[in-house]
């Protein structure tokens, strides 16, 4: 199940690249199109707006590349004893998969919530196993299984 966890979270990602690059080039064509036939204060605000823009995108852009780059390291062949990137954990019934902070998935009818090892609830698994208990927001926690 992990792999497949992992593959969907790759193609999440990929879709939203092609989704934000796709619109990069959008504006990219507009500016060069605008270009070519206006001139004055509206054209420089218009070109300015769009280069913001496309600043933003380009934001957009280096984090899932930075997503990507945490994906990657993780191998979905390894059993973890401990939690680790990588590990699929089971905490009072939910399934909670340590990589980087994604929305949740279904798959195969279980809901998985990715969570990054930095967030509060993933820096208080790391390094923890089976049985470790714990709580956040005054929500008590026990982890049941580690995959």
């Amino acid at each position: 199940m992990k792999k497949q966890v992992l593959e969907r979270y790759h193609q999440i990602l990929q879709d939203r690249f092609d989704v934000f690059r796709d619109m990069i080039s959008g504006l990219t064509e507009d500016a060069q199109n605008d270009a070519k036939g206006s001139a004055g204060d509206k054209h420089e605000t218009a070109l300015s707006m769009m280069h913001l823009e496309q600043e933003k995108l380009n934001y957009k852009l280096q984090e899932i590349l930075a997503q990507k780059a945490i994906l990657d390291k993780i191998d979905p062949n390894i059993n973890h004893t401990k939690i680790a990137l990588g590990s699929m954990v089971q905490a009072n019934g939910m399934l909670l998969f340590v990589s980087a902070a994604l929305p949740k998935v279904t798959i195969d009818q279980s809901v998985i919530i990715a969570v990054s090892p930095q967030s509060p609830l993933g820096s208080k698994l790391m390094g923890n196993s089976v049985g470790f208990s714990f709580e956040i927001n005054k929500s008590k926690f026990t982890v049941e299984n580690i995959f």
